[in-house]
């Protein structure tokens, strides 16, 4: 698999796969031939919902990724023509993340949001879901015939919430009710527009299950926290953005999580390992070990 198309950051994965790292798409270094090795799309505090993120300047809504998506189709074609891009575009393995910013960056975002006031939650998990589901479909019109969609991870632990919603210095229990209904919905989402298709093009990673474990028992994985963010500040490191002002760890490979809301790199490749060879209870329908491997066949 020469090529990954990636609408979230997942370079642990690109390592573990052994492919070449992609450059950001809009990276003026992105030509001639490091296209055809892929291209990342993706943008900070975006989410399924065009309304999502909206305190952020400068970020790059899902409509225009994937608008960009449709341009470096066509600057591929202009370097190997019509027929190699689609089969290009056919093989290349589409990693796509959204979903936690519709929470914590828009339905959470303020008390008595404007969606909030829209939607009772388990509503405004269902409009997501439908959102999402578009996207995805768009997706596939576009030429996507592998997609690792990932959900949530466990939003009311991360430690940014319990800065600002934990109770007790515990997780915020109603973001982590939003996750526990959004990931199980988006697995059957996945699992529905997959039967539509006739084919196993998307497969869904149910990362706050992977999670879970490091989460509520550290030490067993080598971590001294979950709790507390390597890079920081104020309770729990959860307050604002890693800066070199920050408070930083001095062994970041004993922290589960980086910064306020992002798992640390040696936790990231728990999640990843999960990902290339974890059970059904994790990986719907299968794992992308097996995958691949049902992919090198045909």
């Amino acid at each position: 698999m020469a090529t990954s198309v990636t609408f979230s950051s997942w370079m642990i994965l690109g390592q573990q796969l052994g492919t070449e790292s992609t450059l950001p798409y809009l990276s003026p270094q992105l030509t001639g031939q490091k296209l055809l090795v892929g291209a990342n799309f993706a943008s900070a505090g975006i989410g399924i919902l065009n309304d999502t993120g909206v305190q952020f300047l400068n970020i790059i809504r899902m409509y225009r990724q994937l608008e960009y998506f449709q341009e470096y189709q066509q600057r591929v074609r202009d370097i190997i023509g019509s027929q190699e891009t689609v089969r290009l575009v056919n093989e290349a393995l589409v990693l796509i993340t959204c979903g936690g910013n519709d929470f914590v960056n828009n339905y959470y975002l303020v008390p008595n949001s404007v969606r909030s006031r829209q939607f009772a939650l388990p509503d405004y998990v269902k409009y997501l879901i439908s959102e999402y589901q578009k996207l995805l479909q768009e997706l596939y019109e576009l030429g996507a015939r592998r997609v690792l969609v990932t959900g949530t991870g466990p939003l009311g632990c991360v430690p940014a919430e319990l800065a600002q919603r934990g109770t007790n210095g515990g997780c915020s229990a109603e973001l982590q009710r939003a996750s526990a209904l959004y990931n199980p919905q988006l697995v059957e989402m996945i699992r529905n527009l997959n039967n539509e298709i006739g084919r196993d093009v998307f497969i869904g990673a149910n990362t706050q299950e992977m999670s879970r474990n490091f989460v509520t028992d550290p030490q067993a994985f080598g971590f001294t926290t979950s709790r507390i963010a390597c890079c920081g500040q104020g309770p729990f490191n959860g307050i604002g953005l890693c800066t070199p002002l920050s408070n930083l760890c001095p062994n970041r490979d004993l922290y589960a999580f980086w910064d306020a809301f992002h798992p640390s790199e040696k936790a990231n490749k728990i999640i990843v390992q999960q990902i290339m060879s974890g059970s059904t209870d994790h990986m719907n329908p299968m794992n992308l070990s097996t995958i691949l491997a049902l992919d090198s066949i045909n």
